[in-house]
Formats: C-alpha cells, sequence, structure tokens
C-alpha cells in the first residue's frame, strides 16, 4: 500500500498535460478530452470536467429514422452525448481500460456498451447482427465508424486482437467481443453441445464467426449488458 504526504499524494496524482493533442490518455483508465467545439461520447461517462462545456443527449432524430427505430429497442449501451464548448472532460467507464484509434478514412465495428467517444468527423450508424437470437444475453447491436478521426473505445483488462484470413476464420464469444474491422460481417453460430461442457445459460451455445480479411478484438470477460425478458 502507498503512503504519500498530502504534497506528494497531489503531486504523484494531478492532471499532467502529455501534450498528445485533442484524445488525450491521463491514465490507461481515464480519458482527457481537449475540447474546442463537439465531440460525441457514452452517456454516463463524463467523471469531471472545466471550462464552459455544454452536455446534450443526442437528439432523437440524430441520425435519421432508421436509427431512431433502432433505439427504441436497443437499450442503454447505444445512447450518445454531445459535449461541446472550450475546456476539458474527463472521461471513464467502470475502470475499464481504454485504447483509442485514429482512423484515416477506415471503418471499424465496435460495441455499443464499449464505445467511449469519437469526433464528429467520424460517421456512425447503429447495426443489428443478423439473425442473433433474442436469448443472447448481450451484443446485440453494433456501432459502425467511418471516417477520419479518433474513436475511444473500452475493455475489461487488456484486449487481445486476432487476426482474420479466408484461410484462418475466428470464432468467438459475443459476450467477450470489443470490435472488429469494417470489412467483416459477422455470422451467428449455434452449438448446442457447448451447453454440455460448459454448464451456463443457453447464450453460450452462441458464438460469432468472421471470415474474411480483417481483425477481432477480444477482451478476457463476458459482458452481459442485459438479460432477456428482463
Amino acid at each position: 500500500m502507498s503512503r504519500y504526504s498530502i504534497q506528494e499524494f497531489v503531486e504523484q496524482t494531478r492532471q499532467k498535460d502529455l501534450g498528445q493533442g485533442v484524445f488525450e490518455q491521463e491514465t490507461e483508465r481515464m480519458l482527457e478530452l481537449n475540447l474546442n467545439g463537439m465531440m460525441w461520447t457514452k452517456m454516463g461517462s463524463m467523471v469531471s470536467y472545466r471550462g464552459n462545456v455544454k452536455f446534450t443527449r443526442e437528439g432523437i432524430m440524430e441520425q435519421g429514422i432508421g436509427n431512431l427505430l433502432k433505439k427504441a429497442v436497443s437499450g442503454e449501451g447505444t445512447q450518445l452525448t454531445k459535449a461541446e464548448g472550450n475546456g476539458k472532460v474527463y472521461l471513464a467507464d467502470s475502470g475499464k481500460k481504454i485504447t483509442i484509434l485514429n482512423l484515416e478514412g477506415e471503418s471499424l465495428f465496435v460495441n455499443g456498451n464499449d464505445l467511449l467517444a469519437f469526433e464528429p468527423s467520424i460517421r456512425y450508424e447503429i447495426k443489428m447482427m443478423k439473425k442473433m437470437s433474442s436469448m443472447l444475453a448481450g451484443g446485440l447491436f453494433n456501432i459502425r465508424l467511418e471516417g477520419t478521426g479518433m474513436v475511444a473505445f473500452t475493455t475489461h483488462y487488456d484486449p487481445i486482437t486476432l487476426l482474420v484470413t479466408p484461410e484462418s476464420p475466428v470464432t468467438t464469444d459475443p459476450n467477450a467481443t470489443v470490435a472488429w474491422s469494417g470489412s467483416l460481417e459477422p455470422q451467428i453460430k449455434t452449438d448446442v453441445s457447448l451447453k454440455t461442457f460448459i454448464g451456463r445459460g443457453s447464450g453460450e451455445s452462441i458464438q460469432t464467426h468472421y471470415a474474411g480479411n480483417g481483425f477481432v478484438v477480444i477482451q478476457p470477460f463476458e459482458e452481459v449488458y442485459f438479460q432477456a425478458g428482463g
């Protein structure tokens, strides 16, 4: 256990200007936005701010009728907040680790619950996995991000990236899947025999299968977002 004087503690833990730009990773679990304009953030992720900043919930028709209909049934995981103004905004999500990616005209899918923030230059659309069973306890809706700018997402513990090739497809547990490249379209697989070996709920028999060229990001944690019928 660390013991500090008050002066030592303040010096050790105080916010520091790291010169990283708009997205500054203050710690591995805290993101600082150097705000000068507008930024999209996950609803409920703001833990502190300084300056003249206004927070506005995403407008009901912000991304058109298609996204509105998806939002009606997608729960809290895909709700966004606009942070507008000038100042510093600190974001965190349940102590999860933060990864920042700089998209350069590329596209990326991120699980709606794991998306933390992204620049307004990035276009986004809520996507629903095809043929997803209603029995699955999460991962139903994802967000497709495309364009040029920075994106921050979170993981429980350290993420691992699995490369996908036509010769070597990848199958994952959807509750442990965080993100994947925009070139991939996951397919839902079911394996009833898995229930026998794992001994958990029916969701354990549902898997996500990725084939083609790209990558999948997974975390060593099964994140349950909601329970069917709950």
